[in-house]
């Protein structure tokens, strides 16, 4: 499984957020796309509209799990995915921004 940690993480790039939608609401990071794991399949085209076209995507959920089997899926897709290893607790214990979506401070479900 291809995965990459928080600390890795650069300004530019491109996060998938596989969270449920309570958890999106309740903090997310800053530009990321959001894509529920439960609607996932059927909003796919949503992913390959937005994603760079040669670029990676890093998937993100709570802790791990979720965005481990959609960044399983996306490689067999042919999509350069990886898992952000820990997720959005991490990347919140980190210190990196989590907003809702009017830019207030958010925080993780």
């Amino acid at each position: 499984m291809p995965t990459v940690g928080v600390a890795d993480l650069k300004d530019g790039d491109f996060l998938l957020d596989v969270r449920e939608d309570d958890e999106w609401k309740a903090g997310h990071a800053e530009r990321a796309l959001h894509i529920p794991i439960s609607e996932f399949v059927a909003r796919y085209g949503e992913l390959t509209e937005a994603a760079p076209q040669d670029g990676r995507v890093h998937v993100i959920c709570r802790s791990g799990g979720r965005s481990a089997q959609v960044t399983m899926y996306l490689a067999q897709q042919g999509v350069d995915a990886v898992n952000v290893d820990g997720g959005m607790q991490v990347w919140e214990a980190a210190g990196r921004p989590v907003v809702t979506d009017d830019g207030q401070s958010g925080f993780v479900l």
